[in-house]
């Protein structure tokens, strides 16, 4: 099956538009997270262009953002560009956890790769193997302790549209299996 981000945008507006006020909106030059205001009646969630992965992964986000946070421009969490130093790169990483590893299972759902994204072209720095090891483990606890609401939901949608199920399963998520 091809996959396009026009699927993704489908499977997510039927499944939170109206739920959460929520939409996924493909075409920015840089994603980004934007709460409902005077200029527009719904959040948004905008990501790069029109890359799947980059979807997948503003769709994590999400889903990893409480109420309030979803009150607020990108969630009102830090972000340093590319070019970290070496200190808000492990910064990076720690908050990158959660939503590389449902990242990973909605990947598994669409039946697409998973990649880690390091996030930091611009420096010789890539993904630390701890930050590998602890998204592994991050995808593990998913599975066996669950997901939550948000992204259960969009994890149903999407192996139905994919026609893909056992996105539980713990052999899916092995370090051996991510770059």
């Amino acid at each position: 099956m091809q996959h396009h981000c026009d699927q993704l945008i489908d499977i997510f507006n039927r499944t939170f538009s109206d739920s959460h006020n929520t939409r996924l909106i493909k075409g920015g030059d840089e994603p980004e997270y934007l709460p409902a205001d005077n200029s527009c009646t719904y959040h948004r969630i905008i990501f790069t262009q029109d890359y799947f992965a980059s979807a997948l992964h503003e769709i994590a986000h999400w889903c990893v953002a409480g109420q309030q946070r979803r009150l607020q421009h990108d969630y009102g969490y830090w972000y340093a560009p590319d070019g970290r130093t070496q200190e808000q790169q492990q910064q990076f990483e720690r908050v990158e956890v959660k939503p590389q590893a449902l990242e990973w299972l909605f990947s598994v759902a669409t039946g697409t790769g998973f990649r880690v994204s390091a996030d930091n072209l611009n420096s010789a720095m890539g993904a630390s193997d701890a930050f590998k090891q602890a998204i592994v483990n991050q995808a593990h606890h998913f599975c066996q302790q669950g997901v939550g609401e948000r992204p259960q939901q969009f994890i149903e949608a999407a192996c139905s549209y994919y026609l893909t199920d056992n996105v539980y399963q713990l052999t899916y998520y092995d370090i051996a299996y991510i770059s």
